[in-house]
């Protein structure tokens, strides 16, 4: 039997014991309330996330992936960062990869068991084929998914360098990973509802891994995404608005070099800024690791 009785995650809040009685307007008041004080939890785990930022950046200039896995709310919410790298930075769906326990179809309908099954966290990992210079995440609210502590265990045994978040202090899973995190968002709005306050923090914490990770391998132009995959309408529009940003130059003359470039937003951004064609522009970054601040000088 799974003792609950001492997660935060799982007490009742008192500040809404009344909820059933409340008017929209008050639930809404309160559950506003609630949610300011997540950010502020975060504030106190960024020397923590700073390590996992600094790992991460490390693996992946050495060639390897950002690996999230998790069950539930936890695993979806991994899924949803690994999938937004894709069309924001530019990378392949190999690079930043989400696991949940389940496979896919876990992503709407729950399935039975699968994340008190540490076996299958080590199987995922093993289908990935897991490297050492692969980093791994764990995300459980609880802090105690059989599912994320069997991945962590395995990763360890490969020698991947792992990282988890929870949302307890004294987490079960921040025992099986180099670069643990935990925030304490005190006890839900609804009681043992993470995907609440609980979920909110995993989402900033996520965010934060995977940004400034992209920042650090060069996806980022100063406070530009430079490396967008202009794939529709819109894309195409904010690809041309970021040359003309980045270069101060026309929109006609945006328009121009993004043809030129073949529709690479950042090789569009180098070759107006050093006046060179594409093939000079792309030996430049080469050179550069990709980094425009250093293509261009």
């Amino acid at each position: 039997m799974v003792n609950l009785d001492k997660l935060i995650t799982e007490r009742r809040n008192e500040a809404t014991f009344g909820l059933d009685q409340m008017s929209v307007a008050e639930a809404c008041t309160l559950m506003n309330a609630e949610d300011q004080l997540v950010a502020a939890a975060v504030a106190k785990a960024l020397p923590e996330i700073q390590k996992v930022i600094e790992c991460a950046i490390s693996c992946l200039k050495s060639g390897g992936r950002l690996i999230y896995l998790g069950a539930g709310t936890s695993g979806r919410l991994g899924i949803l960062d690994a999938a937004e790298c894709v069309p924001t930075f530019g990378v392949t769906p190999d690079k930043v990869v989400g696991l949940i326990a389940g496979g896919m179809k876990a992503m709407t309908v729950a399935v039975e068991g699968a994340e008190d099954n540490a076996a299958l966290g080590k199987q995922d990992l093993e289908d990935l084929n897991l490297k050492k210079n692969d980093m791994v995440v764990g995300i459980a609210a609880s802090g105690r998914t059989p599912y994320v502590i069997g991945a962590l265990d395995y990763a360890r045994e490969v020698g991947a360098p792992t990282s988890t978040i929870s949302c307890n202090p004294n987490a079960e899973i921040s025992k099986h990973a180099d670069y643990p995190i935990e925030v304490d968002c005190g006890p839900e709005f609804l009681t043992g509802s993470t995907r609440l306050k609980s979920g909110t923090a995993q989402k900033l914490i996520l965010n934060m891994i995977s940004t400034i990770s992209m920042i650090g391998i060069g996806k980022v132009y100063k406070n530009l995404m430079v490396d967008v995959k202009p794939t529709n309408e819109k894309l195409v529009a904010r690809a041309k608005r970021i040359i003309a940003e980045a270069t101060e130059c026309s929109p006609e003359i945006a328009a121009k070099v993004f043809e030129e470039s073949g529709h690479d937003v950042k090789l569009a951004i180098v070759m107006a800024l050093t006046d060179d064609n594409a093939a000079g522009a792309r030996v430049r970054l080469t050179k550069a690791q990709g980094f425009v601040s250093e293509a261009i000088k």
